[in-house]
């Protein structure tokens, strides 16, 4: 009898706890949920905050728990380990040229423009070569005017090719980009331009504004657009062009992807058979958008869609339509943003593409 009334006692206490913890559960979702999405809607604008809070916990931590840490080991660090010499000391006295090590340095995009002061030898030429910019690019920045350079002559290099514009009075991203004939697009697209409204790429009276591709109106240059072919069937196992329109914009270090435009929103097909695997209705970012996953470790996403016709777990045809064009998300017009992934990293479509 004892024996079934505390087999009781303990399922009544099991039930409560799993309920109670289902219940914190879903609310901690919830929450996250709300975190993340606050997060990604502001672009990384709480990061810093974030940050300091979570390093001032850490802190706070470290400062509780070292008393009970120095009242664990009394005598300090044990004598047996004063003589011991760890393995990195041993390591540090190795050759490296014996092993063939070589120091690899991490070249990280630029989010700025920087200050560059001219050596010996220099030309504006080589300068826009080791920048990774056009010489236009940098006499513009520097309204230069002759392309000859003199040593330690300081010359502000813009992070891309284009266009560094201070922000005035009334000015757009359409208007800005209209000015430097290029697409709004590309300036939305640059990762490192901020917004005071996220929704209509509002900006603030005299932020500075990198315009990639722009180009100084008095330029007057000429300008290509490369139309895409139309969908076709078949194939020889590379993928088709999903869609009909523009390009607006090729794949950068920043951008690995392809913009296709067109006003009349045609339909969107999946590039090669496969099944989808991700459906999103998100208002940022890429927007509606859905990834179709063709095996072999190959992924294609198709970004700012206004219509999606299939949910994830579907399998999906070469060239079967599977939504349509449209500006949702971080778009500031009807196109169509393709991504190709390789085992997961964003790679350039254009290989992939027949």
């Amino acid at each position: 009898m004892f024996h079934d009334d505390l087999r009781s006692w303990g399922r009544g206490w099991s039930i409560y706890l799993e309920k109670k913890l289902g219940r914190f559960g879903n609310w901690f979702e919830r929450q996250k949920t709300v975190i993340v999405d606050v997060l990604m809607a502001r672009r990384g604008s709480y990061q810093r905050p974030f940050l300091h809070f979570s390093l001032g916990i850490l802190f706070t931590v470290g400062l509780v728990s070292a008393p009970i840490v120095a009242s664990a080991y009394p005598g300090g660090i044990p004598k047996s380990l004063a003589d011991f010499t760890p393995p990195s000391a041993v390591l540090t006295s190795l050759d490296p040229s014996e092993y063939g090590v070589q120091t690899e340095i991490s070249q990280k995009p630029r989010d700025q423009v920087i200050t560059y002061a001219v050596v010996s030898g220099d030309t504006l030429s080589t300068v826009a070569e080791k920048f990774g910019v056009s010489i236009d690019t940098v006499k513009w920045a520097n309204d230069l005017k002759r392309d000859s350079l003199t040593v330690d002559q300081e010359l502000k290099i813009p992070p891309v090719t284009g266009i560094v514009h201070k922000v005035r009075e009334g000015e757009t991203i359409y208007s800005i980009a209209k000015r430097y004939q290029t697409d709004a697009q590309k300036i939305v697209n640059f990762p490192f331009n901020d917004f005071s409204d996220l929704e209509t790429f509002a900006l603030n009276i005299g932020q500075t504004l990198i315009v990639p591709d722009g180009v100084m109106p008095e330029s007057a240059p000429v300008r290509t657009v490369a139309s895409i072919a139309p969908i076709i069937a078949g194939g020889n196992g590379q993928f088709q062009w999903p869609t009909n329109g523009v390009i607006t914009q090729y794949p950068v270090w920043y951008h690995m992807a392809l913009d296709i435009a067109n006003n009349a929103a045609p339909g969107i097909a999946a590039a090669d058979s496969g099944t989808v695997s991700l459906v999103e209705y998100l208002r940022y970012g890429y927007g509606q958008h859905v990834i179709v996953d063709h095996g072999n470790g190959l992924q294609t996403l198709y970004g700012h869609m206004s219509e999606i016709y299939v949910k994830p777990g579907d399998r999906v045809a070469r060239g079967q339509i599977i939504g349509r064009m449209g500006s949702t998300g971080r778009s500031t017009g009807t196109h169509l943003h393709l991504e190709v992934r390789k085992n997961g990293v964003i790679v350039n479509p254009l290989p992939f593409l027949k």
